[in-house]
């Protein structure tokens, strides 16, 4: 083994071969034990990684799985390595442990050292133990091999990697975050098919000598159950498909893209029934389930980083100067472009540097004046937002009262007024945040501080536009004036099955946001390529090729997945829609970061933007949650159309369906959902979250001593204290597993 010299805490290369080392002990477990000199073991502590709870859940494991167990003492240099292979397995506490030596942190020597004692420790073993070993280990290289080869199946791998090394890991981010939804849109789609619209189409068509069962609705009167879709009849016109196929109108209203298809009760296979409206309804619950557990996974490895990031000023310019280069780039005009973002973010810390003294010197009167300027600016912020929710609100209420209008006959011009909300939202999705940009520059923030401020109001408006038009629908869906209509609970004159109108309305904006994509990249940045490309001209040159904002086109993707969130429970099959529509998306962005595009001057970090990208979009599933309450529990369901029209509401399937179940069942549910447990609970709840609350800020206290002892040790080796050196041991064990 290596000698270690005092208080440094770093091997020194051996030059005595097997000669005994100075006195000292051992951190660590196994055959990862670190030596500590003599000096340091009087001020030696216990361990406190070991008195974590997730390092006892961790030996707890190992022992389960037939690791060793842990050792406090061992043989020291490689006389010490001799020893504990003559005592055999033994005396070392039972079988040796089947971690690889490069798990250890132990300089190369060592580790091949100790690979040569484990593999002459195998004699010593049993003939079960013996294949026990192997066949871990067998079992483990099929794993790894089956790992490594699901990774060439991996949907879009190369070509991810490809703009990965071109543009560097914040641009590779965005596209992964775009995979992201499209697997998470086509794993929602197979749920809603599979659940709602198969066995739909099962039973209609009588597959698998199947059938289906249409009860009338009771206590509702006749005129509220009349729906007539506006279907094609006759000879139809090209043009009337065409806008059938972009309003979600005519033939595509009586298809299973939209609720009012599902006008069944209950499917039979042969003897079994399928209870449709609850398992419409569930599958409404676990589509966003699955979407919420799924951010949430993703989001918590992206704020683990966030909390390693989280750091002092000093260490914010060692990582820039010592650990900002991106080492995925390879092309050079991304590398210049990543010298230059260096420049930036160091440039933007100095002048957050300058902004916080200025602050601090800011006198009473420079501070009036810069809060009235701040109220004044959020005044005008607050009326730019009015004017967009009132001009979507007349959009949608005209386009609503107009679009049904059978006199109109012009195509255009029918087209047009049903398009027209979709058309007023993106125009607000345009001009607010080009106003917010500008408005932010007189507010004096730091730089860091405008991005995300801006960001968020920009997020607000796109989400807050799709709030404003449900509201608006509602309105008109629930407005009623005579008693016809109040008795069927809905305005069922103008909406015999508002679901479906809903449904199409969601349809709309996606097919819209679709089409926009398209044409800005089609008919703006391809000519605005071809004009800096072969013109000369100054004023070209100088508007230059338009920058590949990553938050831009992620606010995009996330607009688009929460109408498709909102719009899944009055659209079963939206998702395959989004599927496909992210899937052309893709190459649309590459195609148009690779020719006709430039990335961003200030690009953000991987980490960070990860997180961020996750964050909005755990924000747009919220959101949405909101109009689906709304709609499953509050407004009254369509009675003329849908798997919910014998029901008052959506949500009134859950206890008819609970009075099915048999008496013992039904008391033990109406105890879970009555107070008498609901307060307990809750209580309990409370109390688990602030047990964690307390862990994590013990584990934060400990990180923060020894950040401050690792920045004594920088001045004074005596500090090196056990726990700093195993700290410093993980770290070097890292950077062998880094260079290696």
């Amino acid at each position: 083994m290596a000698a270690r010299t005092r208080g440094s805490g770093f091997p020194q290369a051996d030059t005595s071969g097997a000669a005994a080392e100075p006195p000292g002990w051992w951190l660590g477990s196994g055959s990862s034990e670190v030596f500590l000199p003599e000096e340091t073991r009087a001020a030696a502590p216990v361990d406190f990684l070991q008195e974590l709870p997730s390092y006892q859940s961790a030996l707890r494991r190992r022992a389960a799985a037939g690791g060793t167990q842990e050792r406090r003492t061992a043989p020291q240099g490689s006389a010490g390595l001799r020893a504990a292979e003559a005592r055999g397995p033994e005396q070392e506490g039972g079988e040796l442990g089947v971690r690889p030596a490069r798990e250890y942190p132990l300089s190369i020597a060592e580790k091949r050292r100790l690979r040569d004692c484990q593999q002459a420790d195998i004699k010593y073993l049993s003939g079960w133990k013996q294949w026990k070993r192997t066949s871990s280990k067998s079992l483990k290289k099929v794993l790894n091999e089956a790992k490594e080869l699901s990774s060439y199946l991996e949907l879009w791998r190369h070509d991810i990697r490809s703009i990965e090394g071109k543009f560097g890991t914040g641009i590779q981010s965005y596209f992964s975050f775009l995979r992201f939804l499209v697997l998470l849109n086509f794993i929602i789609f197979i749920l809603m098919f599979s659940f709602v619209t198969l066995p739909t189409i099962i039973s209609e068509y009588g597959i698998f000598n199947s059938s289906f069962a249409k009860i009338p609705p009771k206590n509702i009167e006749p005129h509220c159950t009349v729906y007539k879709p506006s279907g094609n009849k006759g000879l139809v016109y090209f043009y009337t498909y065409l806008k059938d196929l972009l309003s979600g109108t005519g033939f595509l209203e009586v298809t299973s893209l939209f609720y009012g298809y599902y006008t069944i009760d209950a499917a039979w296979l042969s003897i079994l029934r399928y209870n449709l409206p609850l398992a419409y309804l569930l599958a409404t619950f676990a589509y966003l389930a699955l979407s919420l557990l799924w951010i949430i996974k993703r989001s918590g490895e992206g704020f683990k980083q966030n909390l390693v990031h989280d750091e002092d000023q000093f260490q914010s310019y060692c990582n820039k100067v010592f650990a900002g280069w991106d080492f995925c780039i390879t092309d050079p005009n991304a590398a210049q472009l990543k010298h230059r973002s260096l420049q930036y973010e160091l440039q933007t810390d100095l002048e957050e540097e300058r902004l916080k003294r200025k602050i601090a010197d800011r006198t009473m009167k420079e501070k009036l004046r810069i809060y009235s300027l701040r109220i004044f600016i959020n005044i005008i912020v607050i009326a730019v937002l009015s004017g967009c929710f009132y001009s979507i609100y007349r959009a949608t209420v005209f386009s609503q009262e107009n679009s049904n209008d059978v006199s109109n006959t012009n195509f255009q011009a029918n087209l047009l007024v049903q398009y027209l909300p979709s058309m007023v939202i993106t125009l607000a999705n345009f001009i607010a945040p080009q106003i917010f940009s500008f408005l932010i520059r007189f507010e004096d923030y730091s730089p860091a501080f405008e991005i995300r401020l801006t960001l968020m109001r920009c997020i607000f408006v796109r989400l807050a536009n799709i709030g404003v038009l449900l509201f608006s629908l509602w309105s008109q869906i629930s407005y009623c004036a005579t008693d016809k209509c109040k008795a069927c609970g809905y305005n069922y004159e103008l909406y015999p099955c508002w679901e479906s109108e809903v449904g199409q309305e969601m349809y709309k904006l996606m097919i819209f946001d679709f089409i926009i994509i398209l044409a800005v990249t089609l008919f703006i940045d391809f000519p605005r390529k071809l004009l800096v490309t072969h013109c000369s001209c100054k004023p070209v040159q100088w508007c230059g090729l338009q920058e590949f904002g990553i938050s831009d086109n992620v606010l995009e993707i996330i607009y688009g997945q929460t109408i498709c969130w909102i719009g899944t429970f009055f659209s079963p099959l939206l998702p395959a829609i989004a599927t496909i529509k992210y899937f052309i998306i893709f190459y649309v962005k590459k195609i148009s970061l690779m020719h006709t595009r430039k990335p961003a001057a200030r690009p953000v970090r991987a980490s960070s933007s990860n997180f961020f990208f996750l964050v909005v979009l755990l924000i747009g599933l919220v959101l949405a949650f909101i109009p689906l309450g709304i709609s499953i529990a509050h407004i009254p369901s369509s009675k003329a159309c849908g798997p919910f029209r014998s029901f008052n509401t959506s949500w009134a399937v859950v206890p008819d369906t609970i009075l099915g179940f048999p008496t013992g069942l039904q008391q033990v549910l109406h105890s879970i959902a009555s107070e008498a447990f609901a307060v307990p609970f809750f209580m309990v709840i409370c109390l688990v979250m602030f047990y964690f609350i307390a862990l994590a800020g013990a584990h934060k206290r400990v990180v923060e001593q020894l950040r401050e002892q690792l920045v004594m040790v920088r001045f004074d080796p005596v500090f090196c204290t056990p726990k700093v050196f195993f700290v410093l041991s993980v770290i070097r064990h890292a950077e062998e597993q880094q260079f290696s």
